[in-house]
């Protein structure tokens, strides 16, 4: 099977690492800062650890491929697609991992589909260093099966949704609401703990409500709990802003809370649910979506 990369960063060198330990022997690279005056140096240091052979142009390295998986970063997602449309050959694998919008994914597709390649919308759940190649990846998109078939030999933790592109980018992003949203929050609440000086006060409680059940569990609580005391909630977060504006730190993370539970208390799910908490999160949903 013959690999290529258009991109050469981490995802690549990480990725190019592990399938070459599990034996996919011949990688190819071009990324467009290979010869730049900084980075040029640390592209190729990643091409030699991980045995990646660079060549001068995407079009060198695109004229006898199976599969291209473009890592570029997301803004340039698009433009690459465009720019390397003609040198794509029929019936090759076409994967992008880019952390793109799922909108910029379906016009990659548009852009590439007369080149009749079939197309992965790659959708990466981890730490690249720690998982290399296994990454957990959602795919989409007409040539998933294909890109399955192509890297069963190697161990790749690939998880199909559709054959729809942009499906498994949208999965990614909503998912990151949660992961990237709460080191956000942890690192407002630790601004004023630290002031405060109660940082350690602070981390123990949280830890111990945490630790008491598995995440599902939890969840769930914090879900239908919210559903019936959102008010009282957002009451709380009103004063919680207001503290912390009187100690100098924005509340950016606050004030989103606050807005969210005053939202959620405006559907009236406490008098829906007869004030009486609801078993599970997915009756929260549906009540808020036929409010």
């Amino acid at each position: 099977m013959r690999l290529g990369f258009i991109g050469f960063g981490e995802v690549g060198s990480e990725m190019s690492k592990g399938l070459k330990d599990a034996g996919l022997d011949r990688i190819l690279a071009y990324d467009e800062l290979q010869e730049h005056a900084v980075y040029g140096k640390l592209i190729k240091e990643r091409a030699k650890a991980s045995s990646v052979m660079l060549r001068s142009s995407a079009e060198e390295i695109l004229k006898d491929l199976d599969l291209v998986i473009v890592a570029v970063p997301g803004d340039k997602a698009l433009q690459t697609a465009k720019e390397i449309v003609p040198f794509l050959k029929k019936g090759m694998v076409y994967v992008d991992v880019s952390a793109s919008s799922p909108e910029v994914k379906r016009k990659i597709w548009e852009n590439i589909q007369y080149s009749e390649v079939s197309f992965v919308d790659g959708a990466m759940l981890g730490p690249l260093p720690v998982y290399q190649h296994k990454v957990p990846t959602l795919i989409s998109g007409n040539g998933s099966d294909q890109y399955m078939q192509l890297m069963k030999p190697y161990g790749m933790d690939l998880e199909k949704i559709s054959d729809v592109p942009g499906e498994a980018t949208g999965i990614k992003l909503v998912r990151s609401i949660i992961m990237k949203g709460l080191p956000a929050i942890f690192i407002e609440a630790m601004e004023a703990a630290s002031l405060m000086k109660v940082d350690h006060l602070v981390l123990k409680s949280v830890a111990a409500s945490m630790n008491a059940s598995p995440f599902e569990q939890i969840f769930n609580r914090l879900v239908t709990s919210s559903a019936i005391h959102a008010q009282r909630r957002a009451h709380e977060m009103k004063n919680v802003i207001e503290m912390l504006e009187s100690i100098n730190v924005k509340p950016t993370m606050s004030k989103a809370t606050y807005d969210r539970l005053t939202w959620l208390a405006s559907k009236n799910l406490k008098e829906k649910f007869s004030g009486k908490t609801p078993k599970d999160w997915r009756e929260v949903v549906d009540s808020w979506e036929n409010s």
